[in-house]
């Protein structure tokens, strides 16, 4: 089931409402991610002003997940003594099936599957798992199938929560951000018509495409009702056992239609153990024109069943083109629970910054509507890099909040924010000791400003490092030039950004503006604010007084330092002595990866502190700066070596050696650095060939970084590029698509007209076959009229969880799938050649 984002607040409101002091702890399962624990702080505040207990579980990836369901889940449910629950998903689970890895679906027949738990789903990541949308409970997926015209109304329609809906009944209900109301009403139908089809064996057989498919339809609800008498097949039984028998990292994949096979099981074993099923059959609607005449012979059931599985195997296409897609982002979690804190009410100047801050994270990681990649695209400067024109809709409400909630100060006498902003002079400290506000801030790529040089910080900026080409000798004159032309010496800009001359802070953003369009950085500094454009493409600061100012993306910097690194650092094993990789007496420790995944939970505890207290934000800046040192380090050394190799389909680099090798260990760091080799890439390309690559995507990046204390590579694949979605222009081909769809009907009735007036003076339907034949070809000629490939939906889109699946597959590799970004992949060192081999043969970007 999903709620609409009209409904935001209405299961919110069920809850408050049925609260009391006997009330179970809501369980809130988190992602170790800036944006999820932005989204965990914001929810978690919500349930303390209304005084709801909760519990928070950190979750590290699809095992960790399982054990929670293990442990912390399923004794919640009633067949085992609990009383049932809430468990809140947040950044976890989207693209998976959440009742079988919660163990929510393996209960014996007659008993409830949820076992009274409910499931909320609040995940950024796409492809949904249509099995959670549109079969969050058996019994609410088919509700449209058994309502009678005269009883109520259902509260649950096609999955899709009803304002009559009452919570307590358990399932998977999903937080819809639109996008499902708005842009899946073809998969919802192709997942409710395979619901809706009678058990099928299809044994591969050739099917006539001639056979009618308006007829099949209509054939579907008569072999319905038949199918208490007669089944096709047990296959589906024979899938169950499969399934229970299936090693863990195939019975994990997310972007596949075997989820929601078993989803379509669950729901058929639902069916057959539902005594009032045989009612809720659909009953046939006939029309004049599609009737055949009284003189005509019933189809066959061997011609019946050709029909059946023509329209299944249709339906089937639809989901596994969804799922083929590849893996995306879209609307940020703490943007959706900022939302329904609004809703209700309670939003204040806290729960907005979480929001802030978690929003702009994303930009951090590369994650945007074509998955994890870097961006080509011109951007309007600033933080304009997220999600194109959804993004910069998204962060223009937060700037209309920030207005709202922090008008101007009666203690800025002199004007001085105001003249900030008009002079575009990034703010560095308070107005006052008691000075929490959030502003708006011309702020420009550059890194830790606040924190560090000037220079430092233009560094180790990876928008400027990629255009200047930092990492050579040539690069760092650029920039020294570019420094020159602004007036500003080396001796001044190498000292604390703080303590600056502050006429060279006044004239900065000027300076920029002017000089920066000649070394190719048009977007390094946001535009002046106008009438037309507002202040799009600036940024946000805070105050804590006198203590400190950070802007969002500081801390989004920080906080994913503390994440990935910890604040002690990894120079030590898990065993706490130092760990030397020459040793010859070495061994392979935590080869399952459970004492790394216990380290990555403790430092998640730390970054949840942080993010509520400012003095442990400032510990942790050495943490970031020594991250993106050797960022740039890393990073410089693989382009100068030139160890970054052409393969088929993507580039890839390995980073096993050097004194930052166990820095990368975590996905995430290694991410940071495979967007930053990305975009380097990117920009020598198009230097050299005055464009980029692939159509302007850009060629993919493979980037594998050695773990020599688990004796495995952990493999991260970014895309090229495309990381700009033109909303306005998707807009446009939606409208001439239903134009488009508009006359293929207008021609589809036509066609019926004549039909049966050929059916009338013939008497049969011989002349059925060719009618249709001659529709399939006039609908692929118009079909092949738009071959422009911006038009496909999964232009540019990450297909790298996609084709790591299809290479564990295919090869026998120790691989291990268990991280929630799917463009994530654990190898054993030995099977790392031949992996990578049969992965330059897939297609790893739409």
């Amino acid at each position: 089931m999903y709620l609409p984002r009209s409904l935001i607040s209405h299961l919110y409101q069920q809850l408050m409402h049925a609260n009391h002091s006997q009330s179970p702890p809501v369980l809130i399962l988190v992602s170790l991610e800036p944006d999820a624990l932005c989204a965990c702080r914001i929810l978690t505040a919500l349930f303390r002003r209304d005084y709801i207990p909760h519990k928070i579980q950190p979750v590290s990836g699809y095992s960790d997940l399982a054990i929670a369901g293990e442990q912390l889940v399923q004794p919640m449910k009633l067949q085992f003594g609990g009383t049932g629950g809430l468990v809140v998903c947040l950044g976890v689970g989207g693209m998976v099936d959440v009742s079988t890895v919660l163990g929510l679906d393996n209960v014996e027949d007659g008993d409830d599957p949820s076992g009274g738990v409910q499931v909320w789903l609040i995940d950024a990541r796409r492809p949904w798992n249509l099995g959670n949308i549109f079969a969050g409970r058996p019994e609410d997926a088919l509700q449209t199938l058994d309502a009678n015209p005269r009883s109520k109304v259902p509260d649950v329609i096609d999955g899709r929560i009803q304002s009559s809906y009452k919570p307590g009944r358990g399932g998977i209900i999903v937080y819809d951000d639109g996008d499902i109301d708005e842009e899946m009403a073809t998969e919802r139908d192709a997942f409710l018509a395979l619901i809706r089809m009678p058990e099928l064996e299809d044994d591969g057989e050739d099917v006539d495409e001639s056979d009618g498919a308006s007829e099949t339809a209509q054939s579907i609800d008569g072999l319905s009702r038949s199918k208490k008498r007669k089944s096709w097949s047990d296959r589906e039984d024979d899938e169950d056992e499969d399934e229970e028998n299936r090693r863990p990292r195939q019975r994990r994949r997310s972007n596949s239609s075997d989820s929601d096979r078993s989803s379509l099981n669950r729901i058929s074993g639902h069916q057959r153990r539902d005594s009032h099923s045989s009612s809720g059959s659909p009953q046939p609607s006939h029309s004049p024109r599609s009737s055949p005449p009284p003189s005509a012979q019933p189809a066959s059931p061997h011609k019946l069943r050709r029909r059946l599985l023509r329209l299944r195997r249709k339906h089937q296409a639809v989901l596994h083109k969804y799922y083929a897609l590849g893996s995306t982002y879209s609307e940020p979690i703490s943007s959706l629970l900022y939302s329904l804190a609004e809703d209700l009410g309670r939003e204040d100047n806290n729960l907005l910054w979480q929001a802030i801050v978690g929003v702009s994270s994303l930009e951090l990681y590369g994650r945007s509507m074509t998955g994890v990649g870097i961006s080509t695209s011109l951007d309007a400067g600033g933080s304009a890099g997220w999600g194109g024109q959804r993004g910069e809709r998204i962060r223009q409400v937060l700037r209309d909040e920030v207005r709202r909630l922090n008008p101007p100060d009666s203690r800025d006498v002199n004007g001085e924010r105001t003249r900030g902003e008009t002079y575009g002079v990034i703010p560095c400290h308070g107005l006052s000791p008691t000075d929490n506000s959030i502003q708006l801030s011309p702020e420009p790529r550059f890194l830790l400003i606040r924190h560090w040089s000037l220079y430092e910080s233009m560094l180790h900026s990876p928008y400027l490092a990629a255009r200047l080409h930092i990492w050579s000798d040539v690069g760092r004159k650029r920039l020294h030039k570019l420094l020159a032309k602004m007036g500003v010496s080396l001796s001044q800009c190498k000292q604390s950004y703080t303590h600056m001359d502050m006429e060279l802070k006044r004239g900065l953003r000027q300076s920029l503006l002017k000089y920066a369009p000649m070394y190719g950085l048009d977007g390094l500094v946001p535009p002046p604010a106008s009438a037309g454009r507002g202040k799009e493409g600036w940024g946000f600061v805070r105050s804590w007084g006198w203590k400190a100012c950070l802007s969002a993306i500081d801390v989004g910097v920080i906080v994913g330092a503390i994440l990935e690194v910890g604040k002690s650092g990894v120079r030590t094993d898990p065993t706490g002595k130092p760990y030397d990789r020459h040793d010859p007496k070495r061994e392979i420790v935590d080869e399952d990866g459970k004492l790394e995944n216990q380290a990555w939970v403790e430092r998640f505890w730390e970054a949840y502190d942080a993010l509520g207290d400012i003095e442990a934000l400032k510990a942790a800046l050495p943490t970031a700066l020594h991250l993106h040192r050797a960022i740039l380090r890393t990073g410089t050394s693989l382009i100068e070596k030139r160890q970054i190799r052409h393969l088929k389909a993507f580039r890839m680099a390995i980073v096993k050696e050097g004194p930052d090798v166990q820095l990368f260990t975590h996905p995430a760091a290694l991410t940071k650095l495979a967007l930053w080799v990305g975009e380097a890439i990117a920009e020598q390309e198009k230097d050299q060939g005055g464009k980029i690559g692939k159509g302007g995507k850009g060629l993919p990046l493979v980037l594998a970084g050695l773990n020599e204390k688990r004796g495995v590579y952990v493999i991260v694949g970014t895309g090229g590029g495309g990381g700009v979605v033109d909303v306005r222009a998707k807009e446009q081909r939606r409208q001439r698509a239903e134009e488009k769809a508009k006359r293929k009907e207008e021609r589809r009735m036509e066609r019926d007209r004549k039909r049966e007036e050929r059916r009338e003076r013939m008497g049969s339907a011989d002349g059925e076959d060719e009618d249709e034949s001659e529709e399939e070809d006039e609908d692929e000629s118009d079909d092949d009229g738009d071959d422009d490939p911006l038009n496909e939906k999964g232009y540019g889109k990450n297909r790298f969880g996609n084709a790591f699946q299809e290479v564990v597959d295919e090869i026998n590799a120790r691989v291990r799938i268990d991280s929630f970004e799917h463009c994530v992949v654990e190898v054993k060192k030995e099977d790392l050649s031949g992996f990578l081999e049969s992965l330059s043969m897939k297609s790893v970007v739409g």
